[in-house]
């Protein structure tokens, strides 16, 4: 875990502007800064930055947040790594765990080895006319191959000692790139093929992915695991491939190395690939955080069968009602790369545009493989889909699922749900976190929220015991209250803001005000409306004191010192309270 306060502490230090200005370049527009959004395809720019508040915004698709939800989202990297890199560039170092500290060193040298090791690959391809005239064979120029920094391992049982002195390194063995045998006898793993680099989220070299050239077994040979690479959790091609994706707003998914780089050189360069096995959680989850729509590409044979089988199964935890998942089986025997090289850019795009949606997909799988034409197969259908139900995360989704099943089945909905156990869905993980109640944007307690996202030091001025916290707003505005009171939330704009409460139930809430108040205002005015939004809280409070006592009149009648508390309040209540219906920022 990383310090809350560290990362306060780095927000204050840097500044949002240089930070998205390493990518995207900014002109000034006023108080801020606009560009056309690097998330989404546009020609008139939306996307603001806001120096003051620390912040950024685009008005066309919505994405926000503070420098580090922005390198989160640019790179699609994690929180901790986007932290790491921030820190970094400002010269200040992450207080980790002595566990992590002690992990990063260890795989400091290693990765150093693997980058040698790639150069190594790289000067070997130049001096290999069969490697070269391979790769030209299957259309590759030397522009894609420098792209993808393809290499050749050379024909020999330990052509690396060209590169490492000392062959006997038991790193080399660590990282993957020499096997020791029974006699102790060193040699590279990879020999007489083409290499593929499999590169980390930041650009280090963590495995290899070897192609024979010709015939041999095993056709691709994949780096073992290592203390760097995790092949169920990474994808090949992936640095190469972010812009496209987030341009495109959808990432390919395919099978080999090969297919990738094809792919791209024909044009379609939002394409990745899993490391010689069936995708997996954390692939799914990777792939979920860079695109709204991810498509599985498989050849149309047995083992595509199982991989888009498998690629269904394990998608349906990680499903949210705004996300697609599609599964595309090319036409005839062709892998991907074969077909766009014999049908070109456009026939494959048509391809990707009419994959099958994962609901269509699972449905028709599930009628194959259960025949609900007899009373028998109808009731394997809904044993069938029991767990594949059970399984799904986007509740609209999964409901939608479970009348198609019903229909099929000959059954009723309810049925359906009671034969599967399908309890009542949590909010997908990519949905905001369970509110009490939904929040009111003309609540008084929201009109705040909004003022004290501006100033958060205000909210020592608030009655919190006027403060509804029943309403999710008002649990917003006391969370930050406390944060405030106890030091721990400095000054330091929305960004800041939406840092601490992180993978909080208020996150959601604030980014959403947030994203809406980028332009810059007069504190005057903001201050006016804020005493006016206290006043009416107190006015309302009031009035239903006096409601209350007046109903216990009519009903028991009071006390003195009740008749005495009711005189004083009416004496107090005024006409109305003033009205803060308009939205203040």
């Amino acid at each position: 875990m990383i310090p809350e306060s560290f990362v306060q502490e780095l927000l204050a230090r840097i500044d949002i502007v240089d930070v998205v200005e390493r990518y995207v370049p900014l002109r000034k527009a006023g108080a801020n800064y606009s560009a056309c959004c690097p998330f989404h395809s546009e020609k008139t720019p939306s996307f603001t930055v806001s120096p003051s508040k620390q912040f950024y915004h685009c008005f066309g698709c919505g994405a926000h947040g503070s420098a580090i939800g922005f390198l989160m989202q640019h790179a699609g990297i994690g929180f901790i790594e986007a932290v790491e890199d921030l820190a970094s560039s400002a010269g200040l170092q992450v207080p980790h765990e002595e566990r992590n500290r002690v992990e990063r060193a260890k795989k400091a040298p290693l990765t150093e080895l693997m980058a040698r090791a790639m150069v190594f690959y790289r000067e070997q391809l130049k001096a290999s006319p069969k490697a070269v005239d391979y790769l030209k064979g299957r259309g590759l120029t030397g522009e894609i191959a420098a792209k993808f920094s393809l290499g050749y391992a050379p024909d020999g049982w330990q052509g690396l000692q060209q590169v490492f002195a000392d062959y006997n390194d038991p790193a080399l063995v660590e990282c993957g790139l020499v096997i020791v045998n029974e006699q102790g006898r060193r040699y590279d793993r990879f020999r007489d093929r083409v290499m593929f680099p499999i590169l980390d989220q930041r650009g280090n070299v963590i495995g290899f992915g070897g192609r024979v050239i010709g015939e041999g077994e095993p056709k691709y040979l994949n780096s073992p695991e290592t203390p760097l690479f995790e092949k169920g959790r990474e994808l090949y091609g992936l640095p190469q491939a972010r812009k496209a994706i987030q341009e495109e707003d959808t990432v390919l998914v395919v099978e080999g190395y090969m297919d990738v780089v094809g792919l791209v050189q024909s044009g379609v360069e939002n394409v990745v690939a899993t490391l010689g096995t069936a995708a997996t959680d954390a692939n799914v989850q990777k792939l979920l955080k860079q695109a709204n729509r991810v498509v599985f590409c498989f050849d149309r044979d047995s083992a595509g069968d199982r991989a888009a089988w498998r690629a269904m199964e394990v998608s349906l935890s990680h499903l949210a009602d705004n996300k697609l998942v599609e599964i595309l089986q090319m036409p005839g025997n062709q892998d991907p790369d074969e077909f766009i090289r014999e049908h070109g850019r456009e026939a494959f795009v048509r391809q990707t545009r009419s994959a099958t949606r994962l609901s269509e997909f699972l449905l028709r799988e599930l009628v194959k493989q259960t025949n609900p034409s007899t009373a028998e197969g109808r009731a394997m259908l809904v044993h069938a889909a029991k767990p594949l139900l059970q399984k799904m995360s986007a509740p609209i989704l999964r409901v939608q699922l479970t009348k198609e099943v019903a229909q099929r089945a000959q059954v009723s909905q309810a049925e359906v749900e009671a034969q599967c156990g399908l309890k009542p869905l949590a909010r997908s993980r990519y949905a905001p976190a369970q509110m009490k109640q939904r929040p009111i944007p003309s609540s008084v307690e929201y009109k705040l929220l909004q003022i004290v996202l501006h100033k958060p030091e205000w909210t020592a001025r608030l009655p919190l015991e006027l403060i509804d916290r029943d309403r999710v707003e008002g649990e917003a505005l006391n969370a930050i209250a406390d944060a405030i009171d106890h030091g721990e939330l400095p000054a330091g704009g929305f960004g800041m803001l939406l840092e601490f409460f992180r993978d909080t139930p208020h996150e959601a809430l604030i980014a959403a005000i947030a994203a809406n108040m980028v332009e810059e205002v007069d504190l005057g005015a903001l201050e006016g409306m804020f005493n006016d939004s206290i006043l009416r809280l107190r006015q309302t409070a009031l009035t239903a004191e006096i409601e209350v006592l007046n109903a216990r009149a009519k009903q028991e009648g009071l006390n003195a010192d009740e008749r005495k508390r009711l005189t004083e309040l009416l004496a107090r209540k005024r006409p109305g309270p003033p009205s803060t219906s308009g939205t203040p920022i």
